[in-house]
């Protein structure tokens, strides 16, 4: 039984049998390193043919310096591979705004999600939380635990310690408070 340094020397030396018994020892858990990283198998076969290619150049080349770690140095070349692929990815993923007429990065109808709306956003989560603070203790109590917590309403009886209609009937008056408090103080609560 060789060592892999050992291996890797006789490869060097033109034995490409060592280098068969190296793939051996390392192919399936090289494999399974890429593969749980990119969870994709085409891709995952792609950066092990290309991992081991450049090991083989590496070999050949003479640069390889022996250290009794040849299992970690593919995971590192591995892990660098994986670290190109991604990037090279979003590189291709990514959009110039320059290439159409119409603005894309700044018209809200084609996003998600823009600036604007998060603002909003998160100024109706304001707006609910004063409102949510402004209701009796066992209102508070029963609207956090459900929406909060995301409780059951028997849960909530549980542990409160009042009958399940009790909790429901804190619920129904805590919404018609809310509502009521938003009405006076002219708040409008909406979701974008």
């Amino acid at each position: 039984m060789l060592t892999d340094d050992m291996l890797v020397a006789c490869y060097s030396k033109g034995e490409n049998k060592a280098f068969d018994e190296l793939l051996a020892r390392y192919q399936s858990k090289l494999f399974n390193y890429i593969y749980f990283i990119v969870r994709n198998q085409e891709m995952a076969e792609d950066l092990f043919q290309e991992t081991f290619v450049k090991a083989i150049t590496t070999i050949q080349q003479g640069r390889y310096t022996a250290s009794g770690k040849f299992g970690a140095w593919l995971t590192r070349i591995a892990h660098n591979m994986i670290i190109d692929g991604f990037r090279q990815e979003r590189n291709e993923n990514t959009v110039s705004n320059d290439d159409y007429e119409v603005d894309l990065f700044n018209d809200a109808e084609l996003c998600d999600d823009n600036i604007e709306m998060q603002m909003m956003n998160e100024q109706t989560l304001t707006d609910v939380r004063r409102l949510v603070d402004a209701l009796p203790d066992n209102q508070r109590e029963v609207v956090y635990m459900r929406f909060y917590q995301d409780l059951s309403f028997k849960e909530i009886a549980d542990i409160t310690g009042v009958s399940i209609n009790t909790a429901l009937g804190r619920m129904r008056y805590a919404l018609l408070n809310m509502r009521r408090i938003a009405e006076e103080k002219h708040i409008v609560l909406e979701m974008y």
